[in-house]
C-alpha cells in the first residue's frame, strides 16, 4: 500500500511540476493557457479546444456550482502517455477574463482566430506537429481553425454534425406553440441569411436579443459537416453513446463528409467524457462531480491516433 501511495504521489507531482502557465496576445488582448510538455521532447503537441459558453481550460462552466474537470483530466492523461498538451481559457473566462469583448462585438470567428494564434504559438515553441482536439462546440471551432493552420491531425469529440440553427429548431419545437415555433423559424431563417431581426416572442428574448444577433449570424454561416469536408489532414471523430447533447447520428454525418476519417463510438460515454448510462438525473450530476474519472476507453483511442501522426 505504501509503494502504491508513493507511485501515485509521483505521478501527481510530475503533472504539477510540468504544467506551465503560458499566454499570447491577440489584438491587444492577453489569452491564458496551460502547457504540459512531454518528457519525450517536442515531436507533437495536442491543443484542446473547449466547448460552448463560458467554458474554461479545464472543461468547467463559469457560474455553475461544481466542476467536472473533463479537459483537465484529459490533458493530464495524455501527459502520462508522454503527449504534450495545451489547453486554454476562452476570451472572458478564467485567466482570459480581461480579453473579453462586448457581446455585440463578439463573433464566432473571434474564437477561431484565437485558436489559430495558439497553434502558431506552439510552432514557435518548437513543436514540429500540432493536433487540434475540439470538444463539443469547440469541434467546429477547431475544424475551421484547422483550415487556417499547419496541423498534423484533427480530433473531434462530441461535435455537432448539423448547423447551429438546425439544432436550435430541434430544441425549440417541443417547447413552443405551433404559432410561436413558426415565428421562431422565420427568425432563424433571416439570421441564417445574415439579417438581424425584430423578435416578437417574449419567451425567446434571451436567445434573440439584439446584442447577440451578430454572433448568431457569424455562427450560423458554418455547417460543421461541410467545413470538415475541407480538411486534408487525418481526422478522428469520437462520440459517446450516452451523450445527451450530441448524438451518434451527428458523428456519422461528420464521418460521411470527411473522406478517410476514422470514427469511434464509445459505449457508455457521455458529453463530458465520463462513463454514464442514460439516466438523466445521473447525467446532470456528472456535469459537476469532479470525482468521476474519464471513460477508460477514451485515452487509448486518442493515443493510437495521435502516435500515428508523429510517425508520419
Amino acid at each position: 500500500m505504501k509503494t502504491l501511495l508513493i507511485l501515485g504521489l509521483q505521478i501527481l507531482l510530475t503533472v504539477c511540476v510540468a504544467a506551465e502557465e503560458v499566454s499570447i496576445t491577440v489584438e491587444n488582448h492577453d489569452l491564458k493557457g496551460t502547457l504540459i510538455p512531454s518528457p519525450k521532447g517536442k515531436d507533437l503537441a495536442v491543443m484542446i479546444v473547449s466547448g460552448s459558453g463560458p467554458t474554461d481550460r479545464d472543461g468547467n462552466t463559469t457560474g455553475v456550482k461544481g466542476k467536472n474537470n473533463s479537459l483537465k483530466y484529459l490533458a493530464e492523461a495524455l501527459h502520462t502517455n508522454n503527449i504534450a498538451t495545451l489547453r486554454c481559457d476562452k476570451r472572458g473566462v478564467g485567466g482570459s477574463l480581461g480579453a473579453g469583448v462586448k457581446e455585440e462585438e463578439l463573433r464566432f470567428d473571434t474564437y477561431i482566430n484565437d485558436v489559430v494564434a495558439w497553434v502558431q504559438f506552439l510552432h514557435t515553441k518548437g513543436y514540429r506537429k500540432v493536433v487540434l482536439l475540439g470538444h463539443s462546440e469547440g469541434a467546429l471551432v477547431a475544424t475551421v481553425a484547422a483550415q487556417k493552420s499547419n496541423i498534423a491531425g484533427l480530433v473531434l469529440i462530441a461535435g455537432a454534425g448539423r448547423p447551429a440553427q438546425d439544432i436550435l429548431r430541434a430544441q425549440l419545437k417541443p417547447q413552443l406553440s405551433e404559432k410561436d415555433y413558426s415565428r421562431a423559424n422565420q427568425l432563424l431563417i433571416a439570421l441564417s441569411k445574415g439579417h438581424q431581426v425584430q423578435n416578437s416572442i417574449p419567451a425567446l428574448h434571451a436567445l434573440f436579443r439584439p446584442s447577440v444577433q451578430p454572433y448568431l449570424i457569424s455562427w450560423f454561416k458554418f455547417d460543421p459537416a461541410k467545413e470538415l469536408a475541407k480538411i486534408k489532414s487525418p481526422v478522428l471523430i469520437i462520440q459517446g453513446s450516452t451523450d445527451i447533447q450530441t448524438s451518434t447520428q451527428d458523428a456519422q454525418k461528420l464521418h460521411t463528409e470527411a473522406k478517410g476519417s476514422q470514427i469511434e463510438i464509445i459505449e457508455g460515454m457521455n458529453h463530458i467524457l465520463k462513463r454514464q448510462d442514460g439516466d438523466l438525473k445521473a447525467q446532470m450530476k456528472s456535469y459537476t462531480d469532479p470525482s468521476l474519472p474519464l471513460h477508460p476507453d477514451l485515452v487509448p483511442k486518442l493515443d493510437t491516433f495521435i502516435r500515428a501522426q508523429v510517425k508520419k
